[in-house]
């Protein structure tokens, strides 16, 4: 039995889910396809590897959503501060009062977004779930996609979603091509126990094999960012819990303090982005449209840049009574989107490039550049409002 949906949604992580709720809320009838079971949570569970520090522009999302309650009843931490530097002495430090906000962000688990966004749109009776199963086949069939799963479902939409991350199914259907390379840098994530009080600032210094970070979590842990060459990533991986303990404490700034290991796991750093973002009523959002280095902690801002976007240029047809799923419109979402996200990429790539170099005088001005950003408050403040997605206005 084929049944009819105005939208189907493949990939019901973040920012399928967040698709999900948005649409839901604008009275369209959607089915969301997800391939993984859900996750689970349970009060003073440790915590997952997979954490994002969520902006202030996010959260709003997320509020707008009415996800952000469910959320936040969970496990989420604050931060006020933020710090950059390469030598000590040249930094460039942020404080949410320099905005007059009583925090910059938030860490939280990728499990626990997913999660609440999942329970939004369960109170939603227009939105409807396929778990654990996967796309056998999609065909084009008038102005309908027509989805086949493996479980036997079938679907028939004029839009498809295609939140179905870096590898995405859905854009090699739709003939999507992608620009990218790999870069020669793997990433460590450690979650730990600290022995200082708990922190409230993300700390990042620069090394010429890569950035190693601190995110603050709730009470006296942590998540430990470490980028290095895959060599090494995978000579810290075989350690002991011990031995990785030591390895941090001797190539961290001191200011971490003494840690126990809890847990690691490691991924490469890849770039990708699509060539276009819409085709024949498929459109990309989040990982499936983009990939970027992940220095800033941008990826999850800016998957949710795109639902708002998204959400926006929908509602505004549906208002109209156009054709959501037409090219005209989602062109709308690709002008608002596409650019932003090849600027934010290219950021990344630059500091990654920039800090790597080791030629002296390369060195010295990089680092007069951090003092220069801190002495400088207007550019420290429209940085921010950029990385935080608040107006400047």
């Amino acid at each position: 039995m084929n049944t009819q949906r105005d939208v189907i949604i493949v990939g019901g992580g973040m920012v399928g889910a967040a698709c999900a709720v948005g649409l839901g809320q604008l009275g369209l009838n959607v089915q969301v396809i997800e391939s993984a079971p859900l996750p689970t949570f349970q009060e003073n569970s440790p915590y997952d590897l997979r954490i994002s520090a969520i902006s202030l522009a996010s959260v709003q999302l997320l509020q707008q959503l009415q996800s952000w309650q469910y959320i936040e009843k969970m496990r989420i931490c604050p931060y006020r501060a933020l710090e950059t530097w390469e030598i000590d002495g040249f930094s460039t430090y942020f404080h949410c009062e320099e905005l007059d906000h009583s925090e910059l962000g938030y860490m939280v688990e990728n499990n626990v977004i997913q999660l609440g966004l999942w329970q939004a749109f369960a109170q939603l009776e227009n939105v409807q779930s396929s778990l654990q199963t996967k796309v056998e086949r999609a065909e084009k069939c008038g102005e309908n996609w027509q989805i086949f799963l493996t479980n036997g479902e079938q679907y028939s939409a004029p839009l498809v979603i295609a939140a179905d991350g870096a590898n995405s199914q859905l854009r090699q259907i739709a003939g999507i091509g992608v620009t990218g390379w790999q870069y020669r840098q793997d990433c460590l994530l450690i979650l730990v126990d600290t022995e200082l009080p708990q922190q409230d600032i993300t700390w990042q210094q620069f090394f010429p094999s890569g950035p190693r970070a601190f995110l603050p979590l709730e009470g006296q842990q942590a998540c430990l960012v470490w980028y290095d060459s895959p060599e090494k990533i995978t000579q810290l991986k075989q350690l002991s819990k011990e031995k990785l303990a030591h390895a941090i404490e001797q190539s961290f700034p001191a200011r971490l303090g003494r840690v126990k290991v809890q847990q690691a796991g490691s991924f490469a750093l890849t770039r990708r982005h699509a060539q276009q973002y819409y085709h024949q009523g498929i459109v990309l959002v989040g990982d499936a449209a983009h990939t970027i280095n992940p220095l800033a902690g941008q990826g999850v801002n800016l998957g949710f840049k795109d639902v708002k976007a998204l959400l926006q240029v929908i509602e505004s047809a549906v208002q109209n009574q156009q054709d959501f799923a037409s090219d005209d419109v989602l062109k709308k979402y690709q002008a608002l989107r596409q650019k932003d996200n090849l600027l934010m990429q290219s950021a990344m790539d630059l500091f990654y490039k920039g800090f790597k170099t080791q030629l002296l005088p390369l060195k010295i001005a990089r680092n007069a550049a951090l003092v220069l950003a801190q002495k400088s408050n207007l550019l420290k403040k429209q940085a921010l409002k950029y990385a935080l997605g608040i107006s400047f206005y």
